[in-house]
């Protein structure tokens, strides 16, 4: 009885104020854009594309996402069921699944939905890495859907790393921050799955790098 008491407080009421907290540290954080154009270009043509960060940047990136609407892949583990409450809040749909648990079921639900006009949301080395290492799903997306992949990051000059395998960032207040979006990639026909993936892995650290580089001509550094 206990137990399924705590479950409902932590589905319904820690969910409203987690919501309720990212959209607080996000309103103290003084934010830079940087690369939007790169994914507004294909908006304006009325299409959508797979957005790709890194599972460590997680916490503020649906703050970030300024899109038509998006749909997230998630854990179907009981943490992910609380992020994907938490992403209701904000308009966001989940896709619940994982490169370990559902996952091959969640592709088929994000290869129906790529033929809806939603933007697709990985966070291809989650959700227990390694850190910083793209897995197959993303690739084997942008194959079948025909979509680009974006690169998105978000890098900040004050915060918490935790020890967890990801080294999950909690962004201070009033820090300064930055979200920038790298150029499109399109998986092209005579390349496999591994070959697109090491390409993707590349292009979001170089966006990763990008971003702190921002930082750094602000006179600041990314934690």
């Amino acid at each position: 009885m206990l137990r399924r008491i705590t479950d409902w407080l932590l589905l319904n009421v820690a969910t409203v104020l987690a919501a309720g907290i990212i959209r607080l540290l996000h309103a103290t954080l003084k934010i830079e854009f940087v690369g939007e154009n790169h994914v507004k270009a294909i908006w304006d043509e009325k299409k959508a594309v797979i957005l790709s960060f890194w599972h460590d940047q997680l916490l503020l990136m649906v703050m970030g996402y300024r899109g038509p609407g998006a749909r997230i892949l998630i854990s179907a583990s009981k943490d992910g069921e609380l992020i994907a409450r938490v992403m209701r809040y904000f308009g966001q749909g989940a896709v619940r699944g994982s490169s370990s648990r559902g996952g091959k079921a969640a592709l088929k639900q994000m290869i129906t939905l790529g033929r809806e006009p939603y933007d697709l949301v990985f966070t291809p080395d989650g959700p227990r890495g390694p850190r910083h290492v793209v897995k197959p799903g993303v690739g084997q997306l942008a194959r079948l859907s025909d979509r680009p992949v974006v690169p998105m990051c978000f890098v900040c000059s004050r915060g918490h790393r935790f020890a967890s395998w990801d080294r999950f960032l909690l962004p201070f207040p009033f820090a300064r921050a930055v979200y920038s979006f790298g150029p499109p990639l399109y998986f092209n026909k005579d390349e496999n799955v591994e070959t697109f993936c090491s390409r993707l892995e590349q292009a979001m650290n170089d966006n990763s790098q990008r971003a702190a580089a921002r930082l750094e001509a602000s006179g600041v550094f990314s934690v």
